[in-house]
C-alpha cells in the first residue's frame, strides 16, 4: 500500500478553473486536468520566477517533489495548447495557506 500523499501548501485557487480554445464549445473539447498543486508550482516557478529550493519549501515539500509536480504541470499546459484542448485545474493534494492539513481536507478534489 502506498504512502498517502502529503498535503502541498498552495497561496489560494486560481481565477478561473477551465481554459480552453476560443469559439468550440467545451463539450466538443477534450480535458487536460491540471491539478491545484501543479498550478501553484507554474505560478511560484514561471508567474513569479522563483528557485526550485524556495518555491519547494514554499509548497512545503522537497526539491524533488516540486520538480516532478513542476514537470506534470508543464506537460498538462503544453499538451492542452500544442492539440487545442480545455485545460481544466482541479482537484490535488492540498491546503490552503493559513489552513492546516485537517481543515482542508474538506475542501480536497475538485473546486
Amino acid at each position: 500500500m502506498p504512502r498517502p500523499c502529503k498535503c502541498r501548501r498552495v497561496r489560494g485557487l486560481p481565477g478561473a478553473s477551465y481554459f480552453k480554445p476560443i469559439g468550440i464549445p467545451l463539450i466538443h473539447l477534450e480535458e487536460c486536468v491540471l491539478s491545484l498543486e501543479g498550478f501553484e508550482a507554474l505560478r511560484l516557478a514561471d508567474g513569479e520566477g522563483l528557485g526550485m529550493d524556495e518555491a519547494a519549501q514554499r509548497m512545503g515539500v522537497s526539491r524533488h517533489t516540486f520538480g516532478r509536480i513542476l514537470r506534470k504541470a508543464r506537460h498538462a499546459v503544453a499538451e492542452a495548447l500544442v492539440l487545442g484542448r480545455a485545460l481544466g485545474v482541479e482537484g490535488g493534494t492540498y491546503s490552503m495557506d493559513g489552513q492546516d492539513a485537517q481543515d482542508a481536507s474538506a475542501q480536497n478534489g475538485t473546486f
